[in-house]
């Protein structure tokens, strides 16, 4: 609990006007974007410097006082809901591009940077940062750094923490630390920049961070393929990647998700199909011309109705923005929607979709399909109405089924949302007992006071597997 006397106190580090305990200030904080999720905060604190970060840090393990980092609450893991009360630290202040590297090829940002607007000032420079979280227009690097967030490039280029060279951030205790940096290589003992990057703010508070870039690729082409048999299109993405291609981007709708899409975003979607594939490949323009060409012809053989390349940048872009607005188009269907997270080896992506298709007939539930097929990382969106507790049950008990699902196929429960609390009781299923406690021991070492985000990844009991009835 935040007392009258912690308030003054972090007044006299950030300013009065960056302590916000007004009760409309304290509501706006008290979510994110996961649905049924709701806690308030005693106060709001913006921050303008590292220094301050550190001092108000330093007053909350004095007191006692659980801390929040926050970027733009874009995340689905509830990760950054104040369940346990405490101050919520806000980055408005900390959002300056401090260096672009162009002989060291990085970027260097403090954490309420917003990812488009980053992306967009390296891009002047002829430079690419290529994770591309759907959220990028409204969500921080802090925050991405925090979630290890992903894309629909990460195929080809990787995620978050794969760019994540160097960092600055507070401990716990009020100590200022820096790791990594602008190097190639640094193996000086243990990774702390990978270890930070996707803690999910339990660890430390990111105040600055150094990322990698790359030359913007020469060239790049757009496909859809389409479908009218879910496993045509698995096999495609398997027999893609097993043909030594790696696409920037290979993502996968099913029907309904087609139809939802293309109702929102009217780019021409047919809606008359099973499954759709999102084709990117980037490059040399010889090389990606091969490519295309090589991949056209692997999806007809796998009775592709057709596989065409879009015939301007401005048809690819439409295709790209139409994928990336599933989300908001489902959101319009019913009134809450829940975007979930499973990942399976891509060999399993017909195993998996089929399997979500048969829990929600089990539970008798919407649940549409959409996601990344290149890398096994999918999202079944459950359609439901948080008021009708009992169906709101039937789509827990079918997240826990797809959970178990995915791994019992060799996969995880979750490729790039998080933890948070939503995931926190199935933690255990995917690492067990043991992996449970080393993460904790962890968490222990770097804040035995269990300031930093409490509540988060760990949950204070763990749900049993489930047996999906057949």
């Amino acid at each position: 609990m935040l007392t009258a006397s912690s308030k003054k106190k972090l007044a006299r580090v950030v300013g009065a006007e960056n302590v916000d305990d007004s009760s409309a200030g304290r509501l706006v904080y008290s979510y994110d974007a996961t649905p049924n999720f709701q806690s308030m905060p005693d106060a709001v604190v913006a921050p303008r410097t590292t220094e301050e970060v550190a001092e108000v840090v330093s007053v909350c393990r004095e007191e006692r006082v659980p801390i929040v980092p926050r970027g733009s609450g874009t995340n689905l893991c509830a990760g950054t809901v104040p369940t346990e009360g405490g101050i919520v630290l806000l980055f408005k202040h900390m959002n300056r591009i401090l260096d672009i590297d162009q002989e060291n090829l990085t970027v260097t940002v403090q954490p309420g940077v917003v990812t488009l607007d980053m992306i967009h000032a390296v891009e002047a420079h002829g430079l690419f940062y290529p994770p591309d979280p759907s959220s990028m227009k409204i969500s921080t690097i802090g925050g991405n750094i925090n979630e290890n967030s992903g894309g629909l490039r990460g195929l080809k280029y990787g995620v978050t923490r794969d760019y994540v060279l160097g960092l600055e951030a507070v401990l716990p205790g009020g100590e200022i630390i820096r790791t990594g940096g602008k190097l190639a290589k640094d193996v000086a003992g243990y990774d702390l920049t990978r270890l930070l990057t996707g803690s999910e703010g339990t660890l430390a508070v990111i105040t600055e961070a150094t990322l990698k870039l790359v030359p913007m690729p020469e060239a790049k082409q757009t496909m859809l393929a389409l479908y009218e048999d879910m496993d045509a299109a698995a096999r495609s993405v398997s027999k893609i990647i097993a043909a030594k291609m790696i696409p920037v981007t290979l993502e996968f709708l099913d029907r309904p998700t087609i139809a939802a899409v293309e109702d929102f975003a009217r780019v021409g979607l047919p809606t008359d199909v099973e499954a759709v594939l999102l084709i990117e490949q980037d490059g040399p323009a010889e090389i990606v011309e091969r490519d295309m060409k090589r991949i056209a012809e692997i999806c007809l053989q796998e009775n592709a109705l057709s596989a065409q390349i879009a015939s301007s940048a401005q048809e690819a872009e439409a295709l790209t923005a139409a994928r990336r607005s599933a989300l908001s188009a489902l959101a319009r269907l019913k009134p809450t929607t829940i975007l979930e997270d499973a990942t399976v080896p891509r060999s399993e992506i017909a195993s998996m979709v089929k399997a979500i298709n048969e829990i929600a007939r089990t539970y008798e539930v919407t649940i549409c399909t959409f996601g990344h097929a290149g890398d096994g990382n999918l999202h079944p969106t459950c359609l439901t109405d948080v008021r009708d507790e009992e169906e709101m049950h039937r789509v827990e008990e079918a997240l826990a089924a797809i959970f178990d699902k995915a791994i019992e196929l060799g996969g995880t429960i979750t490729g790039e949302h998080g933890v948070g609390v939503m995931k926190a009781p199935y933690l255990e299923w995917k690492l067990g007992e043991e992996g449970v406690a080393i993460m904790k021991a962890i968490k222990e070492a770097f804040d035995p006071h269990n300031i930093m985000n409490p509540g988060k990844i760990f949950a204070k009991e763990s749900r049993k597997r489930v047996v999906v009835t057949k």
